[in-house]
């Protein structure tokens, strides 16, 4: 096997033998002292007999050899307690735990700069894409205009396959899950929390801002229907889960996580199955693309490693931040268009009425779908907005939903705007 490292100094600390502890273990074994693993008597098909062993965090905090530790385990608990016990005990840390990072990033990175050692974490977002790093050094002399992305691997597999498949989420979950790309609990995925976290994390380093999850708009996909993307594509577009992160005219940071139609002669239109990509757009360079694989062992390995090295060769940026920061603002004052697709009474007056209510808010109809007749009198109904402010689109719909001619509201998906 390669060394990477180039030299067999066993200073490093690994927390976690899973699929990606695995691949980064792969890599470095040589240079591992000691291994954190949960079950002791479990088989893992890897050459071990040259490191400690241990179920138990302390043995590695106290082990002299190492000097940086890798956190691989995951999840909030214990991770958080791992990292910050890590930091102060002078340690280096690299992490891939979104979620750690996003709760607790501030506290921890200041932390780190206290105690003089370097917390690193390029994979927690976006897996094997470079990201993190070219926001900090690259990209310093930028003022970022906005960051968005598809950051979750397994809600684009599913979209990608609804769409071309004609099927439904459930149908795709169930096959996304026996090929490993989901959970067997899918909820941090399809609700949108794991995009959460990365775009939480994104923004902090972007816009010089720490914007907590609350702060953040989250719906995820479960509402979506294969006709959706039917409608969808007649209308010009395809749908997916997007994050974004943006300042708008009044200089205010918006960040959100919702399904979007976005134009299908958009780059963003055609990152398909489980890959990801991130729209940066700053002042000086523009509008760049960093598109591969968000996810799978080598990928997020590949990060990982990356940070290592950095530390290794002492490549790390104190981040000396003179950005201004941004006051954020709330999802009410969102300005785009919408698509919305109605079950109503196939009968005349119905346009009109959702056409009065609309008006009622100054909302404006682009263009108008009637699709699918059903043997019961009802037809869907596909409208497609004119921009305008999120908390009047919420009210109108509160108000057409109760009108006797509309049956129901089925899906409303925000348009993403490229102008």
């Amino acid at each position: 096997m390669k060394n990477i490292l180039h030299y067999s100094n066993k200073n490093i600390g690994l927390l976690g033998l899973g699929t990606v502890g695995k691949a980064v273990y792969d890599e470095i074994f040589t240079n591992i002292s000691s291994v954190l693993v949960k079950n002791l008597t479990k088989s893992r098909n890897i050459e071990l007999s040259n490191v400690k062993i241990t179920n138990n965090f302390q043995d590695i905090l106290q082990d002299k050899n190492v000097e940086t530790i890798i956190e691989l385990i995951g999840g909030e608990t214990p991770a958080y307690e791992y990292i910050k016990e890590s930091i102060k005990s002078k340690k280096n840390v690299i992490t891939a735990n979104k979620e750690v990072m996003a709760k607790y990033g501030k506290e921890l990175l200041e932390l780190a700069t206290k105690n003089k050692v370097f917390l690193l974490y390029e994979a927690s977002v976006a897996g094997g894409i470079p990201i993190i790093s070219p926001i900090i050094k690259d990209l310093s002399a930028n003022e970022f205009k906005s960051v968005r992305g598809i950051i979750n691997g397994t809600t684009n597999y599913i979209l990608t396959k609804m769409s071309r498949e004609n099927l439904e989420l459930i149908e795709v979950l169930k096959e996304a899950q026996d090929l490993g790309y989901a959970e067997s609990d899918p909820t941090s995925d399809i609700e949108g929390f794991d995009a959460q976290y990365k775009i939480s994390i994104l923004s902090r380093l972007a816009f010089n801002s720490d914007v907590s999850l609350d702060q953040i708009y989250l719906e995820g996909i479960s509402s979506i229907k294969s006709k959706d993307f039917d409608y969808a594509n007649e209308l010009g577009y395809t749908i997916k889960l997007l994050a974004t992160a943006s300042i708008n005219s009044n200089e205010l940071l918006l960040v959100k996580v919702h399904p979007a139609l976005i134009p299908n002669d958009v780059p963003m239109a055609s990152v398909n199955g489980v890959l990801n990509a991130v729209e940066i757009d700053g002042d000086l360079v523009g509008t760049l693309w960093f598109q591969g694989a968000g996810a799978g062992a080598k990928a997020t390995a590949s990060s990982v490693l990356s940070d290592l090295i950095r530390i290794r060769n002492s490549d790390v940026q104190s981040i000396v931040n003179h950005k201004k920061t941004y006051k954020i603002t709330s999802m009410d004052k969102h300005f785009c268009q919408y698509y919305l697709r109605l079950n109503v009474s196939d009968k005349p007056g119905v346009l009109a009425s959702i056409a009065k209510e609309f008006g009622e808010r100054n909302i404006s109809i682009s263009s108008v779908l009637q699709k699918d007749l059903y043997e019961n009198g009802s037809a869907d109904l596909v409208i497609m907005t004119y921009p305008s402010i999120e908390k009047d689109m919420q009210a109108s719909i509160k108000k057409i939903t109760n009108l006797e001619s509309v049956f129901n509201i089925e899906s409303m998906i925000r348009v993403e705007s490229y102008k």
